[in-house]
């Protein structure tokens, strides 16, 4: 069975074929700037990205990941301007640059433990990296990509013909190296910083000796170096958020495979935001942010935040509301006491038919992986398994557990609890209505795509004669 992933640079979903002549897929995924806390809507990128780990371990391959921390030179705009995100929470908290990068990159990770989320292979600090980098900007000069000017070294943007090929836009449209202010220094627009030197944020507190001037990295160029001395020239997915296409992500391109000479990623994997309920991304800049410790101090399961994100498909947009974190976490209660009671059951002889059903759920579980992360359909197959009254608790309890190898929703330390009915949200609903609508339509693909949404988080969709349905909860 071939793992196949939608790739943003091509538009299309193709097979996962490693480019290194050793088989091992290199993955570099963009890690959290380490100035505040991580967003639920962060994590849920780590998570999807966890999803994608696993499941490329499943499909047999072998992997090498890589994810870097920023705890220098991301600026308050993912552009070139405005304060560095370290310098401005050192001073806000009285601390050291040192002491705020450590202290949330620790609870970043106790976060992404708490969520199941396997920890990185190489897991690479920026400010341990400078030497990387300051090589790479000065290679990039020795080729002619780049240039100094008024302290500050720009990449040519001119020199790279294909820049904006994963975001689709042309060169002289892209803006953004400009976004509030005009940088008179730069050739074109579109140019970023490499290396910032003192003629620009001169209180700046972290900064490094080079031939150019005492100065700090652009926050661009961490990337592109630290993946190449970890992963080698050629990576097989990177991975990050939707909004790093348009500039980081097209900023990584241009510098790596100039620096290289040759293709640098085959393939580019960005997941969608999380929606508040009224449509705005949430995010650290406009206060609308919940933490995971947020949700742990309300008394839900941080498993249960990871459940609700396996019912959206990764390239979707998930809206939350604490009424969808209710039913997923009624959901998720009711899966871990039913993993108990297979647990618990009295063995019982297995047929070779019930084997057989059990290696055609599980094939049709990878398939729906294998499928670009197909999650809610995995998640539906599930409580299929679960239900299925010909199939004897112990070949279920088979399932579960190979399934949450990947799915990570934390059965195998379940604990007993009180089952609780899922209350349909107004946006459940809605979800119901809209696919009424759709069968109306006689648009069968958004149908069954809404009916795979609603049975990831246990609400059973029966269709009855004229459009009607009767609703059943899990």
């Amino acid at each position: 069975m071939t793992l196949k992933l939608y790739n943003t640079y091509s538009r299309q979903v193709e097979p996962l074929v490693p480019s290194n002549p050793d088989g091992v897929v290199r993955m570099y995924c963009c890690g959290p700037t380490v100035y505040n806390f991580a967003h639920i809507g962060n994590l849920r990128t780590y998570i999807f990205e966890d999803v994608l780990r696993k499941t490329i371990k499943r499909a047999g391959f072998s992997l090498k990941h890589a994810m870097n921390i920023t705890d220098v030179g991301h600026l308050t705009s993912d552009a070139d301007e405005g304060d560095d995100k370290m310098v401005l929470a050192a001073e806000k908290e009285h601390k050291t640059v040192m002491d705020i990068a450590r202290k949330y990159e620790d609870t970043f990770f106790a976060h992404t433990k708490a969520l199941n989320i396997e920890r990185p292979d190489v897991v690479c600090r920026a400010t341990e990296h400078i030497q990387d980098m300051i090589k790479f900007v000065e290679k990039l000069e020795e080729k002619g990509y780049a240039y100094f000017s008024n302290g500050n070294v720009y990449f040519d943007t001119s020199k790279f013909p294909a820049y904006g090929c994963l975001s689709g836009q042309r060169r002289d449209d892209m803006k953004h190296g400009a976004r509030v202010e005009t940088d008179d220094n730069k050739r074109n627009s579109s140019d970023f910083v490499l290396w910032f030197t003192s003629s620009k944020f001169k209180n700046q507190i972290l900064q490094w000796d080079t031939k150019w001037g005492r100065g700090y990295p652009g926050w661009h160029i961490e990337c592109s170096a630290m993946s190449v001395k970890h992963l080698g020239s050629h990576l097989d997915i990177h991975c990050g958020g939707v909004d790093h296409i348009a500039v980081h992500h097209e900023n990584e391109i241009a510098q790596s495979e100039a620096y290289l000479g040759e293709k640098w990623c085959n393939c580019w994997l960005h997941g969608e935001f999380l929606q508040m309920k009224n449509d705005e991304k949430m995010s650290k800049s406009k206060g609308n942010f919940i933490t995971l410790d947020t949700l742990i101090d309300k008394g839900y399961l941080p498993e249960a935040y990871r459940y609700l994100c396996l019912t959206s498909h990764y390239r979707s947009s998930l809206v939350f509301s604490y009424e969808n974190l209710d039913a997923a976490a009624a959901a998720l209660k009711n899966l871990h006491n039913k993993y108990l009671e297979f647990k618990n059951a009295a063995s019982s002889p297995v047929t070779s038919e019930q084997e057989k059903q059990l290696l055609s759920y599980q094939e049709q579980f990878n398939s729906y992986l294998f499928d670009d992360l197909k999650t809610p359909q995995a998640l539906a197959l599930v409580w299929t398994v679960v239900k299925d009254k010909d199939l004897p608790a112990s070949l279920k309890l088979k399932f579960l557990d190979s399934a949450d190898e990947v799915l990570g929703l934390g059965l195998a330390k379940a604990q007993p609890q009180q089952s609780e009915e899922v209350v349909l949200s107004e946006e459940i609903k809605a979800k119901l209505e809209a696919r009424k609508q759709a069968r109306i339509n006689k648009d069968w693909a958004t149908s069954d795509a809404i009916r795979d949404e609603l049975a990831a988080q246990g609400i059973v969709v029966k269709d009855l004669a004229g459009n009607e349905y009767e609703v059943t909860i899990r």
